[in-house]
C-alpha cells in the first residue's frame, strides 16, 4: 500500500511543482512540498515497518517493534518542518502585499492541479488506513494520515488559487493565506503524532483506563490480593505489562505459579497474544 502511495506522490509532487511554478502560485508550491514530504515518509515508513517486523533476537530482546514508533516520530518531525516552511513563506508574502506590493495571479493550472491532488490523496488515505488497521501498524496508520493531511492542504489551496485567480488583483492576497492555513493544520497532525512517538520512545504509561482493565482482570481471581507496582508501557504496538500480586504463603510455588500463568494468559486474551506480561508473585503480608 506504501508503494502505490509512493507512486502517486511521485506523479502529484512532479505536477505541483509545475503548476506552482508555472501558475505562480505559492500556495500550490507549498503544496508540493508537502507530498514531496509523503514521498519521504513513504521511504521511512518501508524501511521501518520492515525492520519492526522482525522477531526477538539476542540484541533486541523484546523485539523490534519501537523502530515502528521511531518512523512515526519520524513522520511528524518532517510534517512539523515542513508546516513552518509553509507558514514562513506565506508570511513574508502577505507582509509584502500589506507593504502595498501587488502579488501576482495564480494561474488555474495550479486550480486544477489541487483539485487533482484532493481527489487522488483523499483515495490513497482511504486505501492506506485500512491495510494499517488490518495490520494494526501504527506507521502505515500514521503515513495514512500524512495522505489525508495533504488532501485537506490542497482543500485549503483550491479555495486560496481559485479566489486568488478569479477574483481579481486585490484578492491575490488569498494565495498566501491559503498556505497559512495549510501550514496551520499540518502543525496539527504533526503534533499529535509527535506526542505519541515521543511518548512511546520516552517510556510513557498506558493511560489509566487500560491499566484500571489490567487491575480489573487481575481481581477477577479472589486467591489473589494487593496487586502492586504496576508498570507498563507500549512497545511499537504492542503492550508490556509488570505487575506484583499477593498470593497465600503457604500453597505450593507449583499452584502459585500456575495461577500466575492463568493471569498472564488471560491478559494477553484481552491485550494480544504479543503482549509482554511479567507477573512477580509475593506472600500476603501477615
Amino acid at each position: 500500500m506504501t508503494i502505490v502511495g509512493s507512486a502517486i506522490n511521485i506523479v502529484l509532487l512532479v505536477f505541483k511543482f509545475v503548476a506552482g511554478i508555472v501558475g505562480h502560485s505559492g500556495a500550490m508550491i507549498a503544496d508540493a512540498v508537502h507530498s514531496l514530504s509523503d514521498f519521504l515518509t513513504d521511504v521511512i515508513v518501508l524501511l521501518f515497518v520492515h525492520i519492526s517486523g522482525k522477531p526477538q533476537d539476542k540484541s533486541h530482546d523484546y523485539g523490534h517493534a519501537k523502530f515502528e514508533t521511531l518512523a512515526t516520530t519520524l513522520i511528524g518531525l518532517a510534517l512539523l518542518a515542513v508546516a513552518i516552511a509553509i507558514i514562513c513563506q506565506g508570511g513574508v508574502k502577505i507582509g509584502s502585499w500589506l507593504r502595498g506590493q501587488e502579488l501576482p495571479a495564480p494561474g488555474l493550472l495550479a486550480f486544477w492541479a489541487a483539485l487533482a491532488s484532493i481527489v487522488l490523496k483523499e483515495g490513497v488515505y482511504r486505501y492506506t488506513v485500512r491495510a494499517g488497521r488490518k495490520l494494526a501498524s501504527q506507521a502505515v496508520i500514521a503515513n495514512a494520515w500524512h495522505h489525508r493531511s495533504d488532501a485537506l492542504s490542497s482543500v485549503g489551496t483550491a479555495i486560496g488559487i481559485g479566489g486568488a485567480a478569479l477574483l481579481g488583483t486585490r484578492w491575490t492576497v488569498l494565495d498566501p493565506l491559503a498556505s497559512l492555513v495549510v501550514g496551520a493544520f499540518i502543525v496539527k497532525v504533526a503534533i499529535a503524532l509527535l506526542k505519541k512517538g515521543i511518548g512511546e520512545l520516552t517510556e510513557c504509561s498506558l493511560p489509566d483506563s487500560v491499566e484500571a482493565e489490567i487491575l480489573g482482570i487481575v481481581a477477577a481471581y479472589p486467591d489473589v490480593v494487593e496487586p502492586h507496582h504496576l508498570r507498563t508501557r507500549c512497545i511499537g504496538h504492542h503492550y508490556a505489562i509488570e505487575l506484583h500480586i499477593r498470593m497465600n504463603g503457604d500453597i505450593p510455588l507449583r499452584q502459585a505459579h500456575e495461577r500466575a500463568t492463568i493471569i498472564e494468559s488471560q491478559i494477553r486474551k484481552h491485550f494480544g497474544e504479543h503482549t509482554h506480561v511479567a507477573l512477580h508473585v509475593e506472600p500476603i503480608k501477615e
